[in-house]
């Protein structure tokens, strides 16, 4: 998704769904439409054991953000289908402006829809740290999701102006010809999804991985200023 160019943070460029987590996000509501996945597997998984928030709400805050920037609810219906998006059902996206706007929290959209969160579709892919000497620093971490191919996304006009379905493969090399500018996390992290062949694939091998966590350092040259990473982290 490509953020406005008036944005505060990263202007222009194309980044994956995301923001921060919501206190919301791990209510005993909340957890309680939660399939396929326990807090503690989701500790283990984040190296997060009695933290706040919790590990698991990560996961929430993700698929939350992807409903509320694509209008894709990662979840499951009444019938174990997949729920429509929002470009596909006005409802839908009447709920999700509704959530965005504070109106409406995901659990009560979850509940109006009789959907839960399909916990069981979601991996944890990569924990990234701004450097220490950056002004604005984040903790971000990143996951993989497993969608229909045929999903239609509706992005938010608020924060975005342009959505697209890429392959890894094609983001990077649209990246190299300076049509599909993005930052460096981003690429590497397209970089590491490239390895697989499908979909399935990257999820089931993410999920058996070890996630380094990377802090990249900023190396001052002659010739300006260069990013470091240790090679346990890459």
């Amino acid at each position: 998704m490509r953020r406005d160019r008036s944005a505060s943070f990263v202007p222009g460029a194309y980044v994956f769904p995301g923001g921060r987590v919501d206190q919301a996000d791990w209510t005993k509501t909340t957890l309680a439409r939660v399939d396929g996945l326990t807090p503690e597997t989701a500790a283990d998984r984040l190296g997060l054991a009695d933290t706040n928030p919790p590990a698991i709400a990560y996961y929430v805050a993700a698929l939350r953000e992807a409903f509320e920037e694509t209008g894709i609810l990662i979840g499951v219906g009444p019938n174990s289908e997949a729920p429509p998006t929002a470009a596909e059902d006005a409802n839908i996206e009447v709920l999700r402006n509704g959530l965005m706007e504070g109106h409406v929290s995901f659990t009560e959209a979850l509940e109006q829809l009789s959907c839960r969160i399909d916990g069981s579709s979601i991996e944890y892919l990569a924990h990234w740290i701004t450097p220490e000497r950056e002004p604005r620093r984040f903790d971000t971490r990143f996951f993989a999701a497993r969608v229909q191919a045929d999903t239609k996304p509706m992005f938010d006009p608020r924060e975005m102006t342009d959505a697209v379905w890429v392959t890894p493969q094609d983001a990077i090399s649209r990246n190299q010809a300076g049509t599909l500018p993005m930052i460096f996390p981003t690429i590497s992290t397209l970089q590491q999804l490239a390895d697989y062949a499908t979909a399935e694939d990257a999820l089931r091998e993410i999920g058996n991985a070890s996630i380094p966590t990377v802090l990249p350092r900023l190396i001052i040259t002659e010739k300006g200023v260069r990013l470091n990473i240790d090679e346990e982290e890459s």
